[in-house]
């Protein structure tokens, strides 16, 4: 375990440009949180999980079926590497760091500038869970816990 836990940082998504490269299961749960807090959302990937393409269908993300090149980055505030080549992963994080654009790498924590937190929202309450990378199964219990807690509060009497 790191000598320190990751501190969490609520930050406005809401004008940001997020890039997302990759469009497999993983990346389509990201996009979907994500969606709920930008409309800003680039995706780009060859291949395309059906969650994605719908998103894209109905205007929520804009969607590029192709390969990632380095010029994808251009304009981006936070990356995602979220494809299943954990080689192009790493890749893609060199190519941000060049840049200054903080980057999240599906595919290995220790390349992460920001862990992607379990997400639970609420109308105004938005709770961020993480284990620092390190226990997933742990941080997605008690992201079911606290999504549990909340939808309990409104249940009728």
């Amino acid at each position: 375990m790191a000598e320190y836990p990751c501190f969490p940082l609520f930050i406005d998504l809401s004008a940001m440009h997020v890039v997302v490269i990759g469009a497999g299961k993983i990346a389509a749960r990201r996009v979907a949180v994500l969606s709920q807090f930008t409309p800003h959302i680039t995706v780009i990937a060859p291949e395309v999980h059906s969650d994605i393409e719908a998103l894209a269908v109905a205007g929520r993300l804009r969607l590029i079926r192709r390969a990632y090149e380095m010029t994808d980055i251009s304009g981006a505030d936070i990356v995602l590497a979220a494809t299943d080549d954990a080689e192009l992963n790493a890749t893609i994080c060199d190519d941000c760091r060049l840049r200054d654009i903080p980057v999240n790498a599906s595919s290995d924590r220790t390349l992460c500038d920001f862990y992607f937190p379990g997400i639970v929202r609420e109308e105004n309450v938005v709770v961020g869970v993480t284990a620092s990378g390190e226990d997933h199964t742990c941080a997605r219990r008690v992201t079911e816990l606290i999504r549990n807690l909340l939808n309990k509060d409104k249940e009728p009497d």
